[in-house]
């Protein structure tokens, strides 16, 4: 019976134990059925970090979660870090495979004794799993963590446990991850980390809000030193080790983070390019010039003020590389009105700045910078009326040579440029080949009125552009990531000789002296090329410079706008792009452009454009080859030495601004010479003002000698000088006939108001 007795105590004890080990090899088998939560599988949530050209940061975005996680390797950390770490949250870490049962029966006891959770259990792997997928704090959910992380262990090493914790864990102040803390609290990479340092932060996470350095500097110290003391009791430091460590002070850096470029990153931050990219967003800026922009910008404003300008914006281009190199879009970022509005993307009136993209036209066409222009009152027919230009200081030049029309900067000449050589059509192409994209409207919405700037720019494109002329014709897209690829392709735009050219005109300084004077801020000890601008009532002023290596664009005015107090691109934009561009001269170095094959020097009549001999009554002037000066001809100057002038120049020799000097007369109409009709242009439009006296609605009839008129449907009235129409509406030919029977017809159209 005894026998029986034991046989039967024996087959319940194996009976218990198989049964036990069939249940522990269904957990363990069961393990690969539990799901591991997805989270772990995705990338982690990592901030773009924007850097500069040079890895100087400029601002990095939080995560989705509003955390700020720098981006990070899988390479092992220090061992110091990683002891730091584990004494705080898991001595035993690489003992256990996922759940510690020492811990979690030292806190089932804690919790019987007291009624309450003294300390917790949870293993690093725990934790992990917790970090991933936060879950509501229950029984059920502690039971279903441990399961996880019993099988987290079976599929990953170790070593990428702790490192994915490390990326993950909170320290506080929206730093998620060591190395973000290591870097907002210490200024440092975890790899540059002490003892002190380490055990430092490792303490931060067990209460990121009540530890919170930066608040509650002594709480965070006496946990660091509790971090050493555990260190000391695992064995894994001297107790001389933990003395000196919690003697050395800790050093926080500044809890501010980078800020700078803002409008600049602002821009690229929404860029389809940029949201793709996780971690460092390394970018074209250059935060050694950037800088000094700023400043810049600031100091010429500030005693503008009182003139009433608000705002500016200056952008520099590395010509060579295609690449940004500055933005500054505003003053003031955090400016309540319009800091963050980027002056350098705003839709803006160009004023004069489009003018050399006109004259380039013209050199393609056949002009020569030798050719004459008249600076003379004119009148314009267009679909919607008259446009009668007027020069910046109201006066006019008589005949002016291409080079100096366009170093001063004049309007008439541009508006008779484009007439005669081009098309306000083929300028809006030509600028819409330079990347300017804000030319919305039809080709013939614009007028002769394009080469005056009655449109709206943003200063960058505006600047790229120019860039295209820096590069003698070859238009590239502006680059602002380093590395990426752009979606446009580079393509010529303009000729390089005509290029070259326009170069050379804008870079004369003497040239320019008539309008500008000699100490304008255009004026440079090196060679650049250089072009203002300024809008109708001084809303916004530009100045654009550059050389072959940089092109700098700058911006002055209000962008709400209201008016300047009489601010030019001279006196506004000017003083900025001087100094911008004396910077990269001596900080980058700059060049000249070497002349093109075949372009020639000759001398020229400065009245004429024509060829002229040697001597102090000619100048010299640059021709581009295939394109030389016109010879002389016998009725260029009368018997007396005088430049005969075209009948046109008649009104303006007889004005007030005509020469007192007797250098110039009228050219007397030879019966030879046909009879033209100066006045009113073929197809001009007319408003008539019907509240208005039909006496004060006159148009005065010009023609090139003296005739008779008639005009269809219209009463000719004579005048102190010829004859006038009194006007009626309707569309109306006007003819004019000489004493020797010769005929001339031109027609215009008069509606109301």
């Amino acid at each position: 019976m005894v026998a029986a007795g034991k046989r039967c105590r024996w087959k319940k004890v194996g009976v218990a134990v198989g049964t036990g080990v069939f249940l522990c090899f269904l957990a363990w088998t069961g393990l690969s059925l539990v799901p591991l939560p997805v989270e772990l599988f995705q990338p982690l949530p990592i901030s773009s970090e924007f850097t500069d050209r040079n890895g100087l940061s400029l601002r990095t975005l939080a995560t989705p979660s509003g955390q700020v996680a720098r981006f990070d390797t899988e390479a092992g950390l220090p061992e110091i870090v990683e002891e730091a770490t584990l004494a705080a949250e898991d001595a035993r870490y690489w003992n256990h495979s996922g759940v510690d049962p020492f811990a979690t029966l030292r806190a089932l006891g804690q919790l019987a004794r007291n009624r309450r959770i003294i300390s917790g259990a949870s293993t690093i792997t725990q934790q992990l799993i917790k970090l991933a997928h936060p879950r509501r704090r229950t029984w059920s959910t502690k039971l279903i963590e441990a399961a996880q992380a019993v099988r987290l262990e079976r599929e990953w090493n170790k070593d990428r446990i702790l490192h994915e914790y490390l990326c993950r864990l909170d320290y506080g102040n929206r730093c998620s991850g060591l190395r973000e803390a290591a870097r907002h609290y210490l200024g440092k990479v975890p790899e540059n980390l002490d003892l002190a340092e380490s055990a430092f932060l490792a303490g931060l996470p067990q209460a990121p809000s009540r530890l919170n350095p930066r608040l509650h500097f002594d709480r965070a110290k006496v946990r660091q030193e509790w971090v050493l003391g555990r260190m000391e009791r695992l064995g894994w430091i001297s107790t001389s080790e933990r003395t000196r460590a919690c003697a050395e002070p800790i050093r926080l850096v500044p809890g501010v983070r980078d800020f700078v470029a803002p409008h600049f990153v602002d821009w690229i931050e929404p860029q389809e390019q940029v949201r793709q990219q996780r971690g460092p967003v390394p970018t074209t800026l250059d935060l050694r010039l950037q800088k000094p922009c700023e400043q810049i910008l600031r100091d010429h404003l500030a005693p503008l003020r009182e003139r009433q300008v608000g705002n500016g914006a200056v952008v520099v281009i590395d010509n060579r590389t295609d690449e940004l190199l500055v933005m500054v879009g505003g003053t003031d970022w955090l400016e309540p009105m319009h800091g963050q509005v980027n002056a350098a993307l705003a839709r803006r009136s160009p004023g004069s700045a489009l003018k050399p993209f006109t004259y380039l036209l013209a050199l393609e066409a056949g002009a020569t910078a030798a050719d004459v222009i008249p600076d003379v009152p004119t009148e314009f027919p267009t679909p919607t009326g008259l446009f009668r230009p007027l020069n910046y200081d109201h006066h006019c030049r008589g005949p002016m040579r291409l080079r100096l029309a366009l170093a001063n900067s004049l309007n008439i000449p541009a508006v008779r440029a484009l007439k005669k050589w081009s098309s306000p059509r083929a300028l809006r192409q030509r600028l819409l080949m330079c990347g300017i994209t804000t030319l919305d409207r039809a080709d013939d919405d614009y007028g002769l009125g394009l080469t005056l700037g009655n449109v709206e720019v943003r200063l960058l494109e505006l600047a790229n552009a120019y860039a295209a002329l820096a590069r003698l014709g070859e238009w590239h897209p502006l680059k602002a990531i380093r590395g990426e690829t752009a979606k446009e392709t580079a393509h010529r735009v303009a000729e390089p000789e005509a290029c070259w050219l326009i170069a050379d005109i804008l870079s004369d300084a003497d040239a320019r002296s008539m309008a500008f004077g000699y100490d304008s801020p255009l004026r440079f000890d090196f060679p650049v090329a250089c072009k203002t601008g300024t809008s109708s009532d001084f809303r916004d002023n530009w100045a654009i410079g550059f050389t072959p290596e940089f092109t700098v664009g700058v911006w002055v005015g209000n962008l709400d706008g209201h008016p300047m107090s009489a601010v030019s691109g001279i006196t506004g934009a000017g003083p900025v792009l001087h100094e911008v561009m004396t910077l990269l001269h001596e900080q980058r170095g700059t060049s000249w452009y070497a002349i093109p094959a075949g372009a020639q020097r000759r001398w020229i009549d400065p009245n004429t454009g024509h060829e002229a001999a040697e001597g102090p009554s000619g100048v010299q002037e640059w021709f581009i080859a295939g394109h030389l000066p016109s010879p002389a001809r016998d009725n260029d100057r009368d018997g007396g030495g005088r430049v005969v002038l075209d009948a046109e120049y008649a009104d303006w020799l007889n004005g007030p601004d005509g020469p007192r000097n007797g250098a110039f007369v009228v050219q007397k109409a030879s019966v030879d010479t046909p009879l033209r009709i100066l006045n009113p242009l073929p197809g001009t439009i007319y408003l008539l003002d019907e509240d208005q006296p039909a006496s004060r609605q006159r148009l005065r009839l010009k023609a090139s000698r003296d005739c008779q008129w008639e005009a269809e449907g219209l009463h000719v009235v004579p005048a102190v000088e010829g004859a006038e129409l009194e006007l009626a509406v309707g569309r109306h030919r006007i003819i004019a006939e000489d004493t020797e029977g010769r005929r001339a017809e031109t027609w215009i159209e008069i509606r109301r108001m």
